[in-house]
């Protein structure tokens, strides 16, 4: 399997929703990093039905890190909630196998 590097929040500084973004599928690693500011940054995906699901407890984030995620193919996107974040930055990398 091809490894992805898929960028989902580039220098954000309100807290918001993100754009939804294609996961080719796979074992992942969330990362993110910048100025939380007491805001948490959240993995979400749009699951079969078409609800927003949490890709896990190690992808919501209240400082700088990373966390991993399996997923199958699906839209994602960086949430973020709360805080006065700046400059916040995320990306899933694709783990190959």
């Amino acid at each position: 399997m091809l490894s992805a590097h898929v960028p989902l929040l580039l220098n954000g500084a309100a807290a918001q929703g993100q754009t939804w973004t294609f996961w080719p599928g796979g074992q992942g690693i969330f990362t993110a990093n910048g100025t939380f500011g007491g805001a948490t940054i959240t993995l979400t995906y749009q699951s079969p039905d078409g609800s927003t699901q949490a890709a896990g407890s190690q992808t919501t984030l209240t400082a700088a890190g990373n966390g991993t995620f399996i997923l199958g193919p699906c839209m994602m996107q960086a949430a973020v909630t709360g805080g006065s974040p700046s400059g916040l930055n995320a990306y899933a990398d694709r783990v190959p196998q």
